[in-house]
């Protein structure tokens, strides 16, 4: 990619503009909620699985697990930063350069 002069700044893209903060905000909420809300149905299945005796032996460590892992994983995807890209590459163009010739003065 070719350099840009002092001051001038890389285009973006519409299609690969983010969102703005609120919108992200809201998506890892969003995110992070939904990881806790299945931390929540883990406890109560291992809590339902006490209660009943009702499963193999190993099934309540797996929820036990889950539950301890889940915090860590909830919090990285709410960390996550939301970044998009299209993969193809703005290419430097003459955008500088004047579309018509300069006129001449008894035009």
């Amino acid at each position: 990619m070719a350099r840009r002069k002092h001051g001038e700044e890389t285009p973006i893209r519409i299609t690969t503009a983010s969102a703005g903060a609120a919108a992200d905000i809201k998506a890892r909420q969003r995110r992070y909620l939904i990881a806790m809300g299945v931390r929540t149905l883990c406890f109560l299945a291992v809590a339902g699985i006490a209660v009943t005796h009702v499963g193999p032996g190993w099934l309540p460590w797996v929820f036990v697990v889950a539950a301890v892992v889940l915090p860590y994983v909830a919090v990285v995807m709410a960390n996550a930063a939301d970044t998009k890209s299209d993969g193809f590459a703005l290419q430097d163009g003459p955008s500088q350069d004047r579309q018509l010739p300069r006129g001449t003065d008894s035009e």
